[in-house]
C-alpha cells in the first residue's frame, strides 16, 4: 500500500487551523444553545466522526449523539451518484422534539444532506440546524441551508481529518488535497 505523501498534493488546511476553527464553532454552539434542554447532535457517518469528537471536547452544553450513515456516492465513492442511499437511521423518538444539529464532515453536491435534512425535518425535532466543517458552494447542485461553517474550499477532492480516500486515510490530522495524477490501486 502506498504512503499517503503519494497522494498528496498540497495541504489545504493543517492540524493547528483545524483545532483552532473547531474551537471557535463550538463557541458559537454554546451561545447559540445556552439554555436549551434537549440538543442532539445528528453525526453523518463516517467521514464526520472526526470533527464530531473534537468538536464535543469543546462544547460545554449539554448534548446527546446520535449517528446516520447515508451516502449519494458509488461504489468508487469519488462521484455522486444523485441517489441517497441511509444506511444507519436514527428513530424519530430520538428526534422529535429536540433540537437537532447535523455535524457533517464536507457539503458538496448538497444531495445526501438536503434528503438527510428533509428526512430529519419530517420527525418534527423543535430545530435543525446543519455544522459543516467543510463546505465546497462551487459544486452546489441541491441547495441546502448551512447554519455553520468551519471553511469555505475549492472545488478540490480532499482527505484526511476524517475524510477518505478509498476509504483510507481518514486518520490524517489535516485536510490535504489529492494529487489528482496519483491513483490508488488496492493491493
Amino acid at each position: 500500500m502506498h504512503d499517503y505523501q503519494h497522494f498528496l498534493q498540497e495541504i489545504l488546511i493543517d492540524q493547528q487551523q483545524l483545532a483552532t476553527r473547531v474551537a471557535e464553532l463550538a463557541a458559537v454552539l454554546d451561545r447559540d444553545y445556552a439554555g436549551i434542554k434537549g440538543l442532539t447532535l445528528v453525526c453523518i457517518l463516517k467521514g464526520g466522526i472526526m470533527f464530531l469528537t473534537d468538536l464535543m471536547r469543546h462544547l460545554t452544553v449539554p448534548h446527546a449523539v446520535e449517528f446516520m450513515a447515508a451516502s449519494s456516492y458509488g461504489v468508487e465513492a469519488r462521484e455522486s451518484t444523485g441517489h441517497v442511499k441511509i444506511g444507519l437511521d436514527i428513530p424519530s423518538e430520538r428526534i422529535r422534539g429536540k433540537h437537532v444539529l447535523i455535524v457533517e464532515d464536507i457539503i458538496d453536491s448538497g444531495t445526501t444532506l438536503a434528503y438527510v435534512r428533509q428526512m430529519l425535518l419530517d420527525r418534527q425535532p423543535a430545530s435543525l440546524k446543519i455544522c459543516t466543517l467543510l463546505n465546497k458552494p462551487e459544486r452546489r447542485e441541491t441547495p441546502v441551508p448551512v447554519d455553520y461553517i468551519g471553511f469555505e474550499i475549492p472545488n478540490k477532492f480532499v482527505f484526511g481529518y476524517g475524510l477518505d480516500l478509498d476509504e483510507l486515510y481518514r486518520n490524517l490530522p489535516f485536510i490535504g488535497v489529492v494529487n489528482p495524477g496519483a491513483i490508488l490501486t488496492r493491493e
